[in-house]
């Protein structure tokens, strides 16, 4: 009276099916994170659009293309100072060179000298 073969079938059967609802359930997961991820990036270009002048903006971008990292570094340092409610008014290009020479740092220059 064993029903051995259809107990293994029926065993790998069920481990199939988990498999399959776990994929689908990690297929959604990476769907909802990229979702949020693509929400708060609308939502902080939003942000930069109604804190920054067209020439601000301009400048930022022309920053961004040459040094990415000091580029998100003012971005980021931009929509903290939004969020928290510290900007008065828009960024206009000269507050932005400001912001600019105080977050990124001086580049380092070497003195050769020839002997």
């Amino acid at each position: 009276m064993s029903d051995d073969p259809s107990d293994e079938e029926l065993q790998r059967l069920r481990e199939e099916k988990m498999e399959q609802l776990q994929e689908q359930q990690g297929g959604q997961d990476e769907e909802a994170v990229e979702q949020q991820r693509q929400q708060a990036e609308a939502q902080r270009k939003a942000i930069l659009r109604k804190n920054l002048t067209d020439g601000a903006r301009k400048r930022l971008n022309t920053v961004k293309m040459s040094k990415p990292d000091a580029g998100e570094q003012v971005e980021q340092q931009i929509v903290a100072l939004a969020q928290s409610g510290r900007i008065q008014g828009k960024i206009d290009e000269e507050k932005m060179k400001q912001l600019l020479k105080e977050l990124t740092p001086d580049s380092k220059s070497f003195d050769i000298q020839r002997r």
